[in-house]
């Protein structure tokens, strides 16, 4: 489900864009050094995005750079950042990539997905011991949405506001001053992850009797328009709390990322239909 929120490269300052990968090269580089090195196959820009956030908001003065060799670019190094938000970001990564192989275990019932779950189960709970808050979000947060899709619930704020609360929880790194916008920050960011998701899947879920809360509108003439109306809502709130925050450094790259970048795979699949090569075609 998540994987939305990437920058879109081509509207982006190169010093910015190597900033960017910097820190994307940074969160591979502490998934590895902390939960092992199988475990690249986590890496998210959800994540990438999040600490990058963190790192800004908080100006934490810890921040390294470094050059490292890697399996993927064996012949040069690359540029990696770290700051103590990488560690938290990996550690949310674990969580939620756990989280989401089992989803789609349930429902795909995709045995590789089951099997990639359970080579990092034991880690998971370790992980998951260190941030008790967040594990109870996670857990309440799994409950209700089987709950949700059992019912095939289609109201739009079920499932996806589930995984807004999820998200809230994880944004929010320390309780303090800013935990307020970080947490509708990540409400929203949660709830446009989850409907991006299901306008994507809507038409193979049709085919595969899955659940999506889209389900009774797919089909309609105006389906795509009222999609991005809807996230376009999303957005804007989200967005709006990131602008009540005292970010300066990164600000172009996280802009990039909330203003343009998470709009990418819309617009491509909204492409895609309008083609008449996508899912569509076949309901």
């Amino acid at each position: 489900m998540f994987g939305y929120v990437m920058v879109n490269k081509l509207e982006l300052k190169v010093k910015d864009f190597e900033t960017y990968q910097a820190f994307y090269c940074g969160l591979c580089e502490r998934l590895k050094k902390r939960h092992g090195l199988s475990s690249g196959f986590l890496l998210t820009y959800d994540m990438t995005f999040l600490a990058i956030l963190l790192s800004s908001l908080y100006e934490e003065e810890g921040k390294k750079e470094e050059w490292h060799r890697c399996i993927m670019h064996p012949t040069e190094k690359k540029r990696v950042i770290y700051t103590e938000f990488l560690d938290y970001a990996s550690d949310m990564d674990l969580l939620l990539c756990y989280h989401n192989l089992m989803d789609d275990w349930i429902d795909e019932h995709d045995y590789k997905k089951l099997l990639l779950a359970r080579s990092f189960k034991k880690r998971y709970h370790e992980v998951a011991s260190m941030y008790p808050r967040q594990r109870k979000a996670i857990k309440k947060y799994i409950n209700h949405l089987h709950r949700c899709e059992e019912e095939n619930n289609q109201n739009l704020d079920c499932a996806s506001g589930l995984t807004g609360k999820l998200l809230a929880e994880i944004f929010v790194y320390r309780e303090d001053i800013w935990e307020q916008n970080l947490r509708q920050m990540g409400f929203f960011l949660g709830k446009f992850i989850y409907l991006m998701d299901a306008y994507e899947d809507v038409f193979e879920d049709k085919k595969k009797n899955n659940y999506n809360p889209f389900l009774s509108m797919a089909e309609k003439a105006d389906f795509d328009e009222r999609c991005l109306s809807i996230l376009n809502l999303m957005m804007a709130d989200c967005c709006q709390a990131f602008e009540r925050l005292p970010i300066v450094e990164y600000s172009d790259i996280l802009r990039n990322i909330l203003y343009s970048g998470v709009w990418m795979k819309f617009a491509q699949v909204r492409k895609t239909r309008k083609e008449g090569t996508g899912e569509r075609k076949d309901v």
